[in-house]
């Protein structure tokens, strides 16, 4: 991964092989990024997305490996109780033209991945939310 700031903006190379959501975790901490929106594209050989179930409160995973095209990368950089969080969702195309997408929980790059990072000056932190099962965000 390689990457270049512009004032609050970040632009990111992720190679061949690396896994995105460990490579912008460590981004965001390096850069001691609070706040922030994310958006990329680009190719990848495995991923691991979930759906989450708003009935049993419980996300499913499902893995996904060959050849797909990021054809959306979205989501973004908070905080809770004081730790980097992320919040991320793909959409990938299979050589069918097939889409997959769900919550982002693991995507490796196959040819390379073109990422920005808005850095958004302020703190937004994350409160659990037990009526419905997810981590809020806290206002």
């Amino acid at each position: 991964m390689e990457f270049k700031r512009f004032n609050d903006m970040i632009v990111v190379r992720i190679d061949r092989g690396e896994e995105v959501v460990s490579k912008v975790m460590e981004l965001a901490k390096k850069e001691n990024i609070q706040l922030g929106v994310i958006s990329a594209l680009g190719a990848a050989g495995k991923a691991t997305v979930g759906l989450f179930n708003t009935e049993t409160k419980q996300y499913q995973k499902t893995e996904l490996n060959g050849e797909y095209e990021i054809t959306n990368l979205t989501g973004n950089i908070s905080t809770m109780n004081d730790e980097t969080y992320l919040h991320l969702h793909v959409t990938l195309s299979d050589e069918e033209y097939r889409a997959y997408g769900g919550h982002l929980n693991e995507l490796v790059i196959s040819g390379t991945c073109e990422m920005f990072i808005q850095v958004i000056d302020g703190q937004l932190d994350r409160r659990f939310d037990e009526e419905v099962g997810l981590n809020v965000f806290k206002f």
